[in-house]
């Protein structure tokens, strides 16, 4: 009977794992997708070596010292929690040396995270210093010579900058310029911008200071909500991470029902399978939720 009992309750673990991970996470989840929504796009993919350097010259890479304690936190991390459904010293080894394999992958979607939010911040520079330049030149490359001059932009977006100036000289006209800068950075603000300066150009329109005000307010609209979401994004999933740390020790309550009966069971096969499994999913659904929040900042 406790054999059945302790099958019964660890298959509606998992049950239960599933059923929240899928549906009750993912509708909890929908407000930051829906938050992010036309606030970002998609930044020009770069390569991981690129974006490494990137965060190293920002400072924000990780110390060896920093790297070294994220080693020894998730190997302890799945060493113990292991143990607390297994009982086995192999078997808690097995988990902490496969916890410290997705150390490097974890950073590699933080550095991907802080560029992304690096190249966000150079675009709304970029934006809003056009505009102030273009106020003043009333010459779409001249803003653009000016914003370049200043010193206000870091790569990669200065240099894309230089390239579109380089183009606008090349073919006497601003439109491959914009299309360049426009696949680059696929951003709402920098399409908008873009129309609004390629309608100035067509048409000549002799003022255009309101257009640009309220191109200039619509930014700040969008950088506030950006930011915002931004700090709404970390703090949930501060306690996305909690509640999946939750539900690994969710084992103990099983353990406290039936005592000694318990490792009784572990001898059992389909037990052990069980188990594995509720570990694993759980693991799993930590992991895609941490891609999530570091990796889709400019989902559509």
């Amino acid at each position: 009977m406790n054999i059945t009992l302790l099958f019964i309750i660890v298959s509606i673990l998992v049950i239960f794992v599933i059923v929240y991970r899928s549906g009750i996470g993912e509708e909890t989840y929908k407000f930051i997708s829906v938050n992010t929504k036309k606030l970002y796009s998609k930044v020009a993919p770069y390569t991981y070596k690129e974006i490494k350097k990137k965060i190293k010259d920002l400072g924000q890479d990780y110390t060896t010292t920093q790297y070294i304690g994220q080693v020894i936190l998730f190997a302890a991390a799945g060493g113990v929690v292991s143990y607390l459904y297994f009982y086995n010293i192999i078997v808690s080894i097995i988990y902490g040396v496969v916890a410290v394999s997705v150390v490097p992958y974890v950073n590699y979607l933080r550095c991907k995270r802080l560029y992304s939010e690096f190249v966000f911040e150079q675009i709304q520079v970029y934006t809003t210093n056009v505009i102030m330049e273009f106020a003043t030149t009333q010459s779409f490359v001249k803003a653009l010579e000016g914003v370049y001059s200043s010193g206000v932009l870091e790569d990669p977006v200065k240099a894309d900058v230089k390239v579109m100036i380089d183009m606008a000289y090349e073919n006497g006209t601003i439109n491959q310029s914009l299309e360049y800068m426009n696949e680059k950075y696929d951003y709402y603000m920098v399409r908008n911008m873009h129309q609004l300066f390629l309608q100035i150009t067509n048409e000549g329109s002799k003022d255009s200071s309101e257009s640009l005000e309220n191109m200039s307010l619509d930014i700040d609209m969008l950088v506030e909500a950006v930011y915002r979401d931004r700090i709404d994004r970390a703090a949930f999933y501060k306690k996305f991470l909690i509640f999946g740390l939750v539900l690994y020790l969710m084992i103990g309550i099983i353990q406290v029902m039936l005592g000694d009966t318990y490792h009784q069971m572990l001898n059992l096969w389909y037990v052990n399978v069980l188990l594995h499994g509720i570990v694993l999913l759980n693991s799993y659904f930590l992991l895609n939720g941490t891609k999530f929040y570091n990796e889709n900042v400019g989902v559509e």
